[in-house]
């Protein structure tokens, strides 16, 4: 029944009514949020070290390329001269790859940007428009 008096009753006080109830729900909301927070964080950090983990396997695989390229391929000539340097650029690629990572990469990009940023907005500009030329036809 309602209270004529319009004052608070003993029972909105108790646990289990009223502000008491509005407290849980309100801590418990909070305690999902918070997992939740930090699924997605552990996710994130475990997708990162995945994609370190894959760009310094793929660093090594540039490397042993690069290796195997200058072993087998002739030294002289005008054929070795290009091959040896093709080599070498590999092995050099896979190096810089497995020890700086792909965030690594990502700073000397970045850093790459910012000292040439005109020639770096012309060549989005021309990748933009090559990849539009290629996904038209």
């Amino acid at each position: 029944m309602a209270n004529p008096s319009g004052s608070r009753g003993k029972d909105e006080d108790r646990p289990g009514t009223g502000q008491h109830r509005q407290e849980r729900a309100g801590g418990t909301a909070a305690e999902a949020m918070d997992k939740a927070r930090q699924a997605v964080s552990s996710a994130a950090s475990k997708a990162g070290q995945k994609a370190e983990d894959l760009t310094s396997a793929a660093g090594s695989g540039m490397r042993n390329l690069g290796e195997t390229i200058r072993e087998n391929t002739p030294r002289e000539g005008v054929f070795g001269t290009a091959s040896q340097a093709v080599g070498n650029s590999l092995r050099q690629g896979g190096n810089y790859l497995e020890q700086e990572g792909i965030s690594g990469a990502m700073d000397d990009a970045l850093q790459l940007v910012r000292d040439y940023p005109i020639p770096a907005v012309m060549a989005g500009v021309a990748v933009g428009y090559l990849m539009g030329c290629l996904l038209k036809s």
